[in-house]
């Protein structure tokens, strides 16, 4: 049986894709990787919010499945929307790796620090630990992010760790910052492994239970915020306790709530993140 495994064309995304053909592959199984270019690859230059809402990493392959060119996607389960496309659902969640932000070019934030990140959550986090902070607009592959740090002048970027640790490149984080500090993105960390509805065998064999519950609570917490790419909002499970988080662009305000109910936590915090 021939396995088409479709994911971004980037080099991280092909070393993912790569993990998740190591676990698929075993006999009578062959894997053919097929990488797919999406909106977000495409343009690499405007903001998230002119491109698109949260999905625009996933979009095009979703589609490559649906239409029966691929059987499995390969996401990075923070890219993905916080609810499964119609005919679609994750039959698994490789275990998961380090979920935290990392900062690279520095071991610490300091006043009056020039830091690139396009991401509105990390925005918001690293401006309520230090209000001094120039945030400056940072796009493109991770190695591209590191280039642009030299280029522009930047003291730091913001990058997911486990991105990072996956390509080898572990030596260029200065510090991780533990959830306290700034809570992950949901699903970050993890890798999903999508097919198309009632074809979950084809991937089931590979599941990690406890990734799926802890990363299923991050995406319903989401999903019922509504927040995504242009909201910052974040959800995180650490195994026994689900965090959600709201806050201000600006970092004026931060709110958190801790619990094990996903609604209720996002009741709690809806209307702090529409208003």
């Amino acid at each position: 049986m021939l396995l088409r495994v479709g994911s971004r064309g980037s080099r991280l995304a092909l070393t993912q894709a790569e993990l998740a053909a190591a676990r698929l592959r075993r006999p009578g199984v062959e894997i053919a990787l097929v990488p797919i270019t999406t909106a977000g690859d495409r343009d690499r230059t405007k903001p998230f919010g002119e491109i698109g809402s949260r999905g625009v990493f996933v979009k095009e392959i979703e589609e490559a499945l649906l239409e029966g060119r691929i059987d499995v996607a390969v996401h990075s389960a923070k890219d993905m929307t916080s609810s499964d496309t119609n005919g679609l659902v994750v039959g698994a969640y490789l275990e998961r790796e380090d979920p935290r932000d990392a900062l690279c070019g520095a071991a610490e934030l300091r006043a009056g620090m020039r830091v690139g990140t396009a991401s509105v959550r990390r925005r918001a986090q690293l401006l309520a630990l230090e209000p001094s902070l120039s945030i400056e607009p940072l796009r493109g592959n991770i190695d591209t992010r590191l280039r642009k740090r030299g280029e522009r002048g930047l003291d730091a970027v913001v990058l997911a760790a486990c991105g990072l640790d996956r390509l080898g490149l572990s030596g260029e984080i200065g510090r991780r910052f533990s959830p306290e500090e700034v809570l992950p993105e949901a699903g970050q960390g993890a890798l999903a492994l999508q097919v198309r509805a009632g074809e979950e065998e084809l991937v089931a064999g590979v599941d990690d239970a406890e990734t799926r519950r802890r990363v299923e609570a991050e995406r319903a917490l989401v999903f019922a915020i509504g927040g995504g790419c242009l909201a910052p909002v974040a959800a995180h499970h650490d195994g026994s306790t689900l965090t959600a988080l709201v806050a201000a662009e600006d970092g004026s305000w931060v709110e958190r709530r801790q619990g094990a109910d996903p609604a209720r936590l996002a009741a709690e915090l809806a209307s702090l993140a529409e208003n």
